[in-house]
């Protein structure tokens, strides 16, 4: 896959709005319209479910030289290959880990991304040695119901404070595109607004084509 630092459109499989299709067509799907990386998020299945899964997604993110990003399972992250694992504030501060160093495997090549929803979790996720982390929800997102948007206010933080990638998420369509990358964001996490298009495969590659064309005024 491409430098994690080139990685633009970072999109998802996310159980919740399959609306019955296959998992491994979606993510063709989201290869075929230009996505960088496809995170596996299935919060409402089992582990043997996510692994079962993620062995499907796995060849089609291969071939197409996109990065796999599994949500909260380490483990799975690990055994199957995974480029990246993405983990919550709860599934790695609440949990009591202070630095990446400590989910390190000397035989795997995983990354680990963090999400965060402050400058001060950001500040603390760049001290852990996060990978990249996740800048969010900009704006409401019935992806995440109960989270309170942190604004654009947090992009243009981020925008002048983060040294590693990071991806502005929550709420990110083609209408609010613009806003987001206005104010300083360079890369996006895109769900609800990709698994809800009736023409996914359109609708990526013209937030592809957006992310590229974009230009300050």
């Amino acid at each position: 896959m491409k430098l994690l630092a080139d990685c633009r459109l970072y999109t998802f499989v996310d159980t919740a709005y399959l609306h019955g299709r296959a998992p491994e067509l979606v993510a063709q799907q989201l290869c075929d319209g230009g996505s960088d990386l496809i995170q596996l998020r299935a919060k409402n299945s089992s582990p043997a479910e996510i692994r079962r899964i993620a062995e499907k997604i796995l060849p089609v993110t291969r071939r197409a030289n996109v990065g796999l990003v599994i949500n909260d399972h380490l483990d799975i992250a690990r055994e199957i290959g995974a480029d990246f694992c993405h983990l919550g504030q709860e599934d790695f501060f609440d949990a009591g880990f202070k630095n990446i160093s400590e989910l390190r495997n000397p035989h795997s090549a995983l990354r680990i991304g963090l999400s965060t929803h402050a400058p001060e979790q950001a500040q603390r996720a760049l001290d852990a040695g996060a990978d990249y982390i996740a800048i969010g929800p900009i704006y409401a997102t019935g992806t995440k119901p109960t989270a309170k948007p942190v604004t654009l206010d947090y992009v243009r933080w981020a925008a002048g404070h983060t040294t590693v990638p990071w991806f502005a998420i929550g709420g990110v369509n083609l209408q609010t595109l613009d806003a987001v990358l206005a104010a300083g964001a360079k890369k996006i996490c895109v769900v609800s607004a990709l698994l809800n298009s009736p023409d996914l495969v359109h609708t990526c590659a013209e937030f592809r084509r957006r992310l590229e064309s974009y230009s300050p005024s």
